[in-house]
């Protein structure tokens, strides 16, 4: 092996490592820092068990409404050209660039009780600010671009001849869409679900400002951090990082095979 090809290889291992090895340190730190009797004494907290409840549920039910909504959107996205397609794509990829507290005082200022649409969504008994729904919004709305943009490649993934020949077997396009495609995309649909609900999970920016009470995991955690300090914050941090490892290895089995 040439010494120059040698010591590029070096450099872009040397390179790599450091970047793994900061991603993967603060992470081992924050693992050793608790202890199995401190995650028991933190599951025990009713405080820490109601937050937890209400992260999941507001979680799976964003996730729930970004796939009702986003799935159709994908699927258009990935098969049908129409006018202003870009223009949509743009839009709903806008909120991963959006600052989240800026995201919240956005959902604050269209979903509170003075906008129009608040307003009325208020007197029909939906209330947003400082209520579940408010959650469940700054959920969706840091969310949904993940299960959309998942869920369009997975839909790109599929090769269009395969509803073409199930359409010419008889099937309608409803019917194509149901037996051919989404079954062959579902897969890739189920992975970017499942980062929308973990995304859901970890959003704490839009949420403090839309909805601090009742609080979710994340603004839990941060009230123990300015309340009682870091050691009192650690426990509830960790069952939240082992969440999202959980998360992250049902992703990875789901995802499909790279090629060599």
């Amino acid at each position: 092996m040439p010494v120059s090809s040698l010591w590029s290889r070096l450099v872009l291992a040397g390179l790599s490592a450091c970047l793994v090895l900061f991603v993967v340190g603060p992470l081992l730190r924050l693992l050793w820092e608790s202890s199995p009797q401190s995650l028991i004494e933190a599951l025990q907290d009713s405080e820490l068990q109601a937050s937890i409840t209400l992260t999941v549920l507001t979680a799976s039910m964003a996730t729930f409404l970004a796939a009702l909504l986003g799935i159709p959107l994908a699927y258009l996205l990935a098969r049908r050209p129409f006018p202003g397609r870009r223009i949509v794509q743009g839009i709903i990829d806008l909120p991963v660039v959006i600052p989240h507290p800026v995201a919240g005082i956005a959902l604050l200022l269209f979903l509170g009780r003075r906008s129009p649409v608040g307003g009325a969504l208020a007197d029909l008994g939906l209330e947003f600010v400082s209520h579940v729904p408010g959650i469940v919004a700054a959920m969706l709305f840091v969310s949904a671009p993940i299960l959309v943009s998942g869920a369009r490649e997975a839909f790109r993934a599929v090769d269009p001849q395969l509803e073409r020949v199930a359409r010419t077997l008889g099937d309608t396009g409803w019917g194509a869409f149901r037996r051919v495609t989404l079954p062959l995309a579902g897969r890739g649909i189920l992975a970017a679900s499942i980062l929308a609900w973990a995304r859901s999970v970890s959003e704490f920016g839009s949420i403090v400002i839309l909805t601090y009470n009742p609080k979710v995991a994340s603004i839990y955690i941060f009230d123990r951090f300015t309340a009682f300090g870091l050691q009192s914050a650690i426990p509830a941090a960790v069952i939240l990082l082992l969440v999202a490892l959980t998360v992250f290895i049902m992703v990875r089995v789901l995802q499909p095979q790279e090629r060599a």
